[in-house]
C-alpha cells in the first residue's frame, strides 16, 4: 500500500520536476528566454518540457563527445570493419596523404602492419616525406610487424629531421625497439629519461622490468616501489587507468 501511494503522488510530481528540472537548465545554459514562458504557461507546461528536452537536451547529448565515443564504439562492435573499408575506398578514390594516413591508421589499428606499413610508406612523399606524424605511423607499424631494426632506424630518421618534435609516445617506442634489438643498456638510458616524465606507469614499468631481467633486482625494486607510492596519491582515475602496469609494478615490488 505504502509502495503503491508512494509511486501515485511520484506519478502526480513527475511533471513538476521535469518542468522544474527544464526551467533550471534554460537558465543555466543560457538558451532562449522564450523557454521560460513556454514551461511555466498553465496547462502546456509539460508539453513544452518534453519539447524543450527534445530540442535543446537531446540533441546535445548526441553532439558530446562521450556520446560519439559510445555510438563509435556500438557501431565497431556491429561492424568492427566498417571504418576500414571507408577508409580504403577513401584512399582509392582521393589518394591523397590525410585520406591514407587514415587508412593507415585504421589498418594498424586492426593488428595488419605490413599492409600498414606500406601505406604509410607511400604517403611519405613530396612535402610529406619527412611528416613526423606519419614517420611515428610508420614506426609504430614496423615495430607492430616485428621489424624492430627499421622502426629503430625510422624514428632515428624522424629525430633528425624533426628536432623540435615532442612525443612520449615516439620516445618510449625507441625504447623498445633498442631492447628488442638487443641493446639493452641503451634501452635503459632511454627508459630512465622516460620514468618520471611519462603520462602513465607504462615507461617506469618497462624500465623496472627490463632492469629485473639485466639482475638489477634491487634497482628494479625500487623503481616499482616510487611508481605506485606516486600513484597512491594519484587520482582514481589515474590507477583505473594505468591499472595493468600498477599490477605489474606491484609484482614487480614483491
Amino acid at each position: 500500500m505504502r509502495y503503491d501511494y508512494a509511486m501515485g503522488i511520484l506519478y502526480l510530481l513527475a511533471p513538476y520536476i521535469l518542468q522544474g528540472t527544464a526551467i533550471a537548465h534554460c537558465i543555466k545554459t543560457g538558451r532562449n528566454t522564450l523557454w521560460i514562458w513556454v514551461l511555466i504557461w498553465p496547462g502546456i507546461g509539460f508539453i513544452g518540457a518534453l519539447a524543450y528536452l527534445a530540442v535543446e537536451i537531446i540533441p546535445d547529448l548526441f553532439r558530446s563527445r562521450a556520446a560519439r565515443s559510445t555510438a563509435r564504439g556500438f557501431k565497431r562492435a556491429v561492424d568492427p570493419f566498417a571504418d576500414l573499408r571507408r577508409f580504403e575506398n577513401e584512399a582509392r578514390l582521393a589518394g591523397n596523404v590525410d585520406a591514407r594516413q587514415r587508412y593507415a591508421d585504421e589498418l594498424a589499428r586492426h593488428g595488419r602492419y605490413e599492409e600498414a606499413t606500406a601505406q604509410y610508406a607511400q604517403a611519405l612523399t613530396g612535402l610529406y616525406e619527412h611528416d613526423p606524424n606519419l614517420m611515428l605511423g610508420l614506426a609504430r607499424a614496423q615495430f607492430g610487424s616485428g621489424a624492430v631494426a627499421a622502426a629503430r632506424a625510422t624514428l632515428d630518421s624522424l629525430f633528425g629531421a624533426n628536432p623540435d618534435f615532442r612525443s612520449p609516445e615516439a620516445h618510449l617506442l625507441y625504447a623498445r625497439a633498442l631492447e628488442g634489438e638487443g641493446s639493452a643498456q641503451k634501452a635503459l638510458e632511454q627508459y630512465r629519461m622516460l620514468a618520471n616524465s611519462y603520462p602513465g606507469a607504462e615507461a617506469a614499468v618497462r624500465y623496472a622490468q627490463l632492469l629485473d631481467t639485466q639482475g638489477q633486482r634491487d634497482e628494479a625494486r625500487r623503481v616499482a616501489r616510487e611508481l605506485l607510492d606516486q600513484a597512491r596519491i594519484a587520482p582514481n582515475h589515474y590507477r583505473r587507468a594505468q591499472r595493468a602496469w600498477l599490477d605489474a609494478a606491484a609484482r614487480l615490488a614483491g
